[in-house]
């Protein structure tokens, strides 16, 4: 299983190597083949989810800018803006 791993560029997880190992023919189990990369540390590369973000409404109407892009206030506590980010 190592040599399979790094043969293939230690991205392969348990079911490529498992069907890798099943082309070869070995017959084993996927949850053996589980097990066994567990026990030997190998795993393979996780990928990242796209993130779903909102999909704006374009027919509702925008809220008002009420600063007019203004950010700085003539004095402390007069303006106060927030915004939101995900992560």
């Amino acid at each position: 299983m190592p040599t399979i791993w790094d043969e293939n560029y230690q991205v392969y997880g348990v079911c490529k190597t498992w069907h890798q190992l099943k082309r070869e023919g070995f017959e084993l189990a996927r949850c053996t083949v589980d097990r066994l990369m567990k026990q030997i540390g190998i795993r393979g590369a996780v990928r990242g989810k796209a993130m779903k973000t909102t999909i704006p409404d374009t027919s509702a109407p925008c809220p008002r800018d009420k600063v007019n892009r203004v950010f700085r206030a003539p004095a402390p506590n007069l303006l106060w803006v927030s915004d939101f980010m995900r992560s």
